[in-house]
């Protein structure tokens, strides 16, 4: 039986809780605990009640709000983005959290026993619940969870003061950071201090006093290793009682107001979050008076919150392929500028008002920072609590639109679009131009209904590259015999890039005169060449509600209401619809038919925006190639930098990331340099990559594909096999083999 301090003798183990505490000094703790809760639920109030200053958000992120909350618990407690290429980092937090919520709760099981007591022995006989089995129990769980709440604030620790992990360190790094690893690390030592101190205290053998206490038994003994006997301990334990206790009663008052907030806004943030987030943005009312970001007060409560939530962490940085090309952007620096600058303007009457965001002058952000982002979502997928950084962005990309605050080379792909409906300013007429050079005719979708209608879109339109990889898509459609169609000079821009620049009413303007050709179409699906049209079909036209836009005189539409708001017409981009083809067989290859070696880049729009990793690399292994991945890859996959606009900017950059990730391709794949052909799906790639491959050197070491240049090759080599067969066995008499 282990020694006690039982509430009658002979009864079952337990300890007291407030070992050489006075009477007195329970009713101080008390009272600094029930003024330290007030302080924490005033400043948590005053907190959240912040947010009903924000404009309303575009949607409803409170529906279904049980169901919300336990998708959050389940991310929370898994801790599953934290993991998110950083394994070290991921157990750090682990720990950190798990350690940190069992000890709430075990003070809380305290506290409760505590008032449970008062309560029994009001009513004549004390009674408490722990002790004995619980009690052991409960001791062993606290010390472990625990144990693994100090080591991970050691890892904290480390990481950012002995390593000092580049990304952990900005311009926002403050005293705040500092408060917050150091001070839960203290309260975690001072807890199992307080134990070893309790334990040498005892008049037996350290060892005997709670073996299963095994992390204060250990304290103790090194105590005792070093003079402390049950008198030093006797003396010391009530000053390190307090010590504990203040330093969490500290914690527990400052967490509205500084840092450790975010252990409450980030869980918030996570619960409120929008699953299409970037894939999707929010429209702008067709009220001409309406503003983006001229001040603070534009933004709404979600993106107020998404700025309480950062935690500073520096992942989104870390990934940001603008700030590893040497952009100016760093997508946490912009969320918290504007996070301080809401700040200076709620704490300081004279503080002075600033543009958001402007080109030049005085501004909250500067208009080259905003034109760097390429949208590519890495930072939103990066981010452990589900900020939405491109909202914010394209908020004040379209301020800048409003402004004029926009790059003559991108005023003019605006130009373009307005009055021939392309991003290149050339002939509508000449957009089928590039079936020419095909020896079969390409079904036009407006005289003839067809299973698929095929959105070619720009580049695979005018671009002399891109035209070749058209031409390839529509003789794999020829062999597979599928009934697909296009517009020819009815298809105009999607829109998607330039609405990511800012321009939202040109976007509204071009969906919906694309909208107008489709339903004078009859087809069963749209398949898109390039994942930029998938990601805006499939997830932002069925967003406009056109009908808000009925009156203005320059938007040339007829349509009512929302598009296939019930998704009932199906979008694909092309590797799906062929990938579907292949497995039916209507496509034949046995994957055996080329030998290359090659690497795949997974483009942002089809990946990250939409999930879609396996059907082009399904493609890709049905040619026979030797598919090596890189190291960054699906999610984590490095953008080409034509997004967001990027394709057409002139910007200022230390290395461009096409450059960067030919340099991947050849260096760091498991392949290295044997790497022949560096494999893309998406127009814009093949556009960056084509350009980084001169600019960078790589002419002579690898060449650009698109997945189906590769299909059809592997197609043309296997008729030349079976030609070839057909032609040795017509010489020997025999009969050809069956195909």
């Amino acid at each position: 039986m282990l020694p006690a301090f039982p509430l009658q003798a002979n009864e079952e183990v337990t300890r007291q809780t407030f070992w050489l505490i006075s009477n007195y000094e329970k009713v101080l703790f008390y009272f600094l605990a029930t003024l330290t809760v007030a302080v924490f639920v005033y400043g948590t109030y005053q907190r959240f009640a912040r947010y009903a200053d924000g404009e309303d958000d575009w949607f409803d992120r409170l529906d279904n709000l049980s169901g919300r909350i336990a998708s959050a618990a389940k991310i929370a407690a898994s801790n599953e983005k934290q993991f998110n290429r950083d394994l070290v980092g991921g157990l750090m937090h682990a720990f950190i959290l798990w350690g940190f919520l069992t000890l709430l709760i075990a003070t809380t099981i305290l506290f409760i026993d505590e008032w449970y007591r008062v309560f029994t022995i009001a009513l004549g006989e004390r009674q408490s619940f722990w002790v004995g089995d619980f009690y052991l129990s409960y001791q062993l769980v606290t010390d472990a969870l625990g144990l693994l709440f100090v080591v991970g604030l050691g890892i904290a620790l480390w990481r950012r003061y002995v390593v000092r992990t580049e990304r952990l360190w900005g311009k926002h790094t403050n005293w705040e950071d500092a408060f917050l690893v150091w001070s839960l690390f203290l309260i975690g030592i001072g807890g199992f201090l307080l134990e070893g101190l309790r334990i040498v205290g005892a008049s037996e053998p350290i060892t005997a006093v709670e073996p299963v206490s095994f992390v204060g038994t250990a304290t103790a003994l090194g105590l005792a290793g070093i003079g402390v006997n049950e008198s030093i301990a006797a003396a010391v334990y009530p000053v390190a009682w307090w010590s504990h206790a203040l330093l969490s009663f500290l914690f527990i008052a400052a967490i509205p107001y500084a840092k450790p907030f975010h252990m409450l806004s980030s869980f918030a943030n996570v619960v409120t979050r929008d699953e299409k987030a970037g894939a999707r943005l929010p429209g702008v009312p067709s009220d001409l008076d309406a503003t983006n970001a001229e001040s603070i007060d534009d933004f709404s409560w979600k993106e107020m919150l998404d700025q309480d939530a950062c935690t500073k962490c520096g992942r989104c940085s870390s990934v940001c392929p603008a700030k590893a090309s040497g952009r100016p952007l760093d997508p946490r620096d912009v969320i918290l500028d504007l996070k301080e600058y809401r700040r200076s303007l709620e704490t300081d009457d004279d503080a002075e008002t600033m543009d958001i965001v402007a080109d030049g002058g005085e501004s909250v952000i500067d208009a080259e920072t905003m034109e760097s982002c390429m949208s590519c979502m890495a930072c939103m997928d990066a981010c452990p609590v589900e900020i939405e950084h491109l909202k914010s962005f394209t908020r004040m990309n379209r301020q800048l639109a409003d402004q004029g605050d926009i790059q003559p080379s991108m005023q003019e792909v605006f130009q373009n679009v307005m009055t021939k409906g392309n991003t290149f300013g050339d002939s509508p007429g000449a957009r089928g131009d590039w079936t020419e050079e095909l020896d079969f005719e390409v079904t036009d979708a407006r005289d003839t209904d067809v299973e698929y209608l095929w959105y070619v879109g720009d580049y695979p339109s005018y671009d002399d590259r891109n035209k070749k990889v058209a031409r390839s898509l529509a003789k794999i459609f020829e062999h597979a015999d599928a009934e697909v169609g296009i517009l020819y000079d009815e298809e105009v821009y999607d829109g998607n890039d330039i609405r990511r620049v800012g321009e939202e009413f040109l976007y509204v303007e071009q969906a919906g005169t694309l909208i107008d050709s489709f339903e004078d179409c009859a087809f069963e699906k749209i398949v898109c060449t390039d994942p930029h049209s998938y990601n805006t079909f499939k997830n932002e036209y069925p967003e406009v509600d056109f009908e808000e836009f009925a009156d203005d005189p320059m938007m040339e539409f007829d349509i009512e209401g929302y598009w296939n708001e019930s998704g009932d017409i199906e979008v694909q981009h092309w590797t799906q619809t062929v990938e579907e083809l292949v497995e039916t067989g209507a496509v034949a290859l046995d994957g055996t038919e080329l030998d290359y070696t090659v690497t795949y880049h997974d483009p942002c729009h089809l990946g990250r925006y939409n999930d879609e990793y396996e059907a082009p690399r399904e493609l890709v292994r049905a040619t026979g190639c030797d598919l090596h991945e890189m190291p960054r890859n699906r999610d984590n996959s490095f953008c080409c930098g034509g997004g967001g606009g990027g394709l057409w900017m002139e910007l200022e950059e230390e290395e461009k990331p096409s450059e960067e990730r030919l340099r991947e391709a050849l260096e760091d794949t498991e392949a290295g340099s044997a790497v022949e052909k560096f494999v893309v799906a998406c127009p814009m790639c093949m556009t960056m990559y084509e350009d980084g491959r001169k600019t960078g050197g790589f002419e002579d070491d690898i060449e650009i594909v698109d997945i189906a240049e590769l299909i059809v090759e592997a197609l043309d080599a296997k008729n030349a096999t079976i030609t070839a067969s057909a032609d040795a066995d017509a010489g020997t008499g025999a009969a050809p083999a069956d195909d």
